[in-house]
């Protein structure tokens, strides 16, 4: 029996001396230095109790060795649980009694705090730091080079992403070495990659989109990346003429548009832009286009179900869409409840099957159940349609998910923590079009009588409790919260109220 992912990884490599990152302080790292290194990696898991099917959690920098990590998890036969840099020590905590890792890895500077939390579920401590130095790493160093894979085969899991829920904490979405493979090998083949490509990567590794769509294409495709520790968009491109493609959220293209140096003769040597995590406002694909003569190419996918369409690689990339389903994967729209198939236009849930789907939610069999239709669908919780020509649109999501940056936020989270604050009678967190974040998270809030609470109280006692980009960007205050007859608070008339508070001259 093979390690079905990482056989494949294996399977791509063109040379060992080929390089596949080229880091910016300066490092070169070949294929060759990744086998050996993670194969050292492995080892140093196996010798700290990791046994196939542990659950090995990461909350650390983007280095390369994070990425040798990864893979030495796959090697090892664990599961691979990366976690936001932001998350902060009661997150952490939520996470770790959850998923009951047997190896924490963190930053050694959040060591002597993370520690203690992992011990209390019985997990081992190492760091890994953002020079690619820790206690893991000089685990690493000791060991040899060679490794026995452990045997895992298709169904395995290969990580768990945690994603925030719309009620009470965040769900461990369960994804298989297959999930994984399956969305790497279409996804190399739809965009056409190969092994001359160089892809400028600037995005996170704790997200699917920087891990298990950046990484893992290049990697199935035997290419290479400039491995940026975050995104600078006057470094991104002046990298251009070195590289071949892109993958960013909608940020990235708002920020470059921004440069003067972002010219034609610039991206020449480009041949793709891929845009993911949020939506692309139809103004930045037109004003990319016109600026560059490139079409940014929008595809559509989620924490469960890996990348489930693409806008075409030949053919026209529709602003405002997100393309066809990828091959092998199914979509349909229907009715939310009861889940009856809509005609061609019509507007209503998105649902997906095929082998990019995750496979359930860690230890919530009945959440998984309810999110999954009796033939096999998934629900993802976004409306759309389908075009007359076919293309998926989203027009809106379910249970009120605001995207920032790229990055999901559940209101129900922040709404928990600011109404738990002596002086807060109530709240409601929505998301607003905002210019450069694509919507900025904003609190609407009422006071109890007589209370004084202020927008710096709320951001003050947010901080300790809550990734930064959760942090509302606005605080406003309010007598009361437009409600309906049933007494359900009325988000839409809120983001209608608010929608051009940041307007050019007003962003927050």
């Amino acid at each position: 029996m093979t390690n079905h992912l990482f056989d494949a990884f294996r399977a791509r490599i063109p040379a060992p001396d080929r390089v596949l990152m080229e880091t910016d302080d300066g490092r070169s790292i070949s294929y060759g230095d990744m086998l050996a290194w993670s194969g050292q990696f492995a080892h140093a898991l196996v010798g700290v109790g990791v046994q196939p099917g542990d659950r090995v959690a990461a909350q650390v920098e983007k280095t390369p060795e994070a990425v040798l990590l990864y893979l030495a998890c796959l090697r090892a036969g664990a599961v691979f649980l990366p976690l936001n840099t932001a998350y902060t020590l009661p997150e952490l905590d939520y996470f770790f009694r959850d998923a009951e890792p047997r190896l924490v890895v963190c930053d050694p500077q959040k060591a002597p705090a993370v520690q203690p939390l992992a011990a209390s579920v019985g997990a081992e401590t190492l760091t890994l730091g953002r020079d690619g130095r820790g206690t893991l790493a000089d685990r690493a160093a000791q060991q040899r080079t060679d490794f026995q894979d452990a045997a895992r085969g298709p169904d395995d899991l290969a990580a768990i992403l945690y994603t925030s829920g719309t009620t009470g904490r965040s769900k461990g979405a369960m994804l298989s070495h297959e999930n994984l493979a399956s969305n790497a090998r279409v996804l190399t083949e739809h965009w056409r990659f190969g092994a001359d490509d160089v892809l400028i990567h600037a995005l996170p590794i704790f997200h699917t989109h920087g891990l298990f769509v950046a990484t893992n294409v290049v990697l199935m495709a035997g290419a290479r990346m400039l491995f940026e520790q975050k995104f600078d968009p006057g470094r991104v491109i002046s990298l251009l003429p070195r590289a071949t493609a892109l993958m960013g959220v909608p940020t990235f293209y708002v920020r470059l548009l921004q440069q003067d140096s972002l010219t034609k003769d610039a991206t020449r040597a480009m041949r793709l832009f891929i845009s993911g995590s949020a939506p692309l406002l139809a103004e930045t694909h037109n004003a990319w286009r016109e600026r560059t003569g490139h079409a940014i190419l929008e595809r559509y996918g989620m924490t469960e179900t890996n990348m489930n369409t693409s806008n075409p690689y030949d053919g026209e990339r529709r602003a405002g869409t997100v393309g066809f389903p990828l091959p092998g994967v199914s979509l349909r729209i229907a009715e939310p409840e009861s889940g009856k198939p809509l005609a061609q236009g019509e507007i209503g849930m998105i649902e997906v099957k095929g082998p990019n789907v995750f496979a359930g939610y860690w230890r919530m069999p009945e959440k998984t159940k309810a999110e999954f239709r009796d033939d096999g669908f998934f629900i993802t919780g976004d409306l759309g349609l389908i075009d007359a020509d076919g293309y998926v649109h989203i027009v809106g999501r379910g249970k009120d998910l605001i995207i920032s940056g790229g990055y999901n936020v559940y209101p129900n989270e922040i709404e928990s923590e600011i109404d738990a604050l002596a002086g807060v009678a109530e709240s409601a967190v929505i998301g607003v079009a905002h210019p450069d974040f694509g919507e900025g998270v904003t609190a609407i809030v009422v006071r109890k009588p007589g209370s004084a609470v202020s927008a710096a109280d709320i951001a003050g006692a947010i901080a300790g409790r809550l990734a930064k980009y959760k942090h509302p960007k606005q605080v406003i205050f309010v007598a009361e919260l437009p409600r309906n007859t049933m007494g359900k608070v009325q988000k839409n008339v809120l983001r209608d109220a608010y929608k051009d508070i940041y307007a050019a001259g007003k962003a927050g």
